[in-house]
C-alpha cells in the first residue's frame, strides 16, 4: 500500500516521457495563443490623434534656421512649461499629458508632429490640439528673438480605428512566443537515461589481449 503513490508517479512520468515531442510544442503554442488573446481582449483599446505645426522664418531669418528651431520646439513641446498651459485647454492633469503626448520632427522639413494617445478618441484629439496651441503661443512670445514663428499646419481629427493591437494579433504573438519557449525547453531538456531513472550503463572497453594471443599473432 505504501508503494502505490510512488508507483503512480512512476507511471505518470513514463506516460509523459512517452508523449511525442510535437505535443509539447503544440501545448506551448496553444497556451501562448490563449494568453495572448486574453491580453488583447482585457486590455482597453487606445486611439492616437496627431496635429502638426510648421516653423516659418521671418524676414530676418532663413529656412535653415527655421528647420533648426523646429527641432528645438519638438524637444520642448513635452516640457512642463508647455504642458502647464496645455492642461487648461485639454482639461487633464499634466501627468496625463506627460504620459500620453509624444512629438516627432523631420530632418528635412521644419515641421513638428504632436501625437496624443488615449482610450477615448475625443480626448486624444483635445490633448494633441491643446499641446500644439500652447507650443505655438510660446513660440510667438519669443519670435522677436528667434525670428521664427510656429504656424498651425493641420489640426488633429478624431481617429476612426484604434492604434493598439487587436486580440488576433496579440494571440498570434503569444502563440509564437509559446512555441519558441517550448522549442527551447526541448533543446535544453536532459537526455534520457536508463529505465526507472537509473543512469545508462557506461560503454564497455575491451581489455588488453592476452599475452598468448599476442605471441600467436607474431
Amino acid at each position: 500500500m505504501t508503494d502505490t503513490p510512488t508507483r503512480q508517479r512512476r507511471l505518470s512520468l513514463a506516460r509523459l516521457r512517452g508523449l511525442p515531442l510535437w505535443s509539447v510544442l503544440a501545448a506551448c503554442t496553444l497556451v501562448g495563443g490563449v494568453l495572448g488573446g486574453s491580453y488583447g481582449l482585457l486590455t482597453p483599446s487606445t486611439y492616437t490623434a496627431t496635429s502638426y505645426v510648421i516653423a516659418v522664418p521671418t524676414g530676418k531669418s532663413t529656412p535653415d534656421a527655421a528647420l533648426g528651431f523646429a527641432q528645438a520646439y519638438g524637444r520642448v513641446a513635452t516640457q512642463l512649461a508647455v504642458l502647464g498651459d496645455a492642461q487648461v485647454y485639454a482639461g487633464v492633469p499634466v501627468r496625463t499629458l506627460q504620459h500620453s503626448v509624444r512629438t516627432a520632427t523631420s530632418p528635412d522639413a521644419p515641421m513638428v508632429a504632436v501625437s496624443a494617445t488615449s482610450s477615448r478618441p475625443g480626448l486624444a484629439v483635445d490633448m494633441a490640439n491643446a499641446v500644439t496651441r500652447s507650443l505655438t503661443r510660446h513660440a510667438d512670445d519669443s519670435s522677436d528673438n528667434t525670428n521664427v514663428r510656429l504656424v498651425p499646419f493641420s489640426r488633429a481629427v478624431e481617429p476612426s480605428e484604434p492604434t493598439s493591437a487587436s486580440p488576433a494579433v496579440t494571440g498570434l504573438v503569444g502563440a509564437s512566443a509559446g512555441g519558441l519557449l517550448g522549442g527551447l525547453a526541448l533543446l535544453a531538456r536532459p537526455r534520457r537515461t536508463g529505465q526507472d531513472g537509473e543512469p545508462a550503463p557506461a560503454p564497455s572497453v575491451p581489455g588488453p589481449a592476452a599475452a598468448a594471443d599476442v605471441r600467436g599473432q607474431r
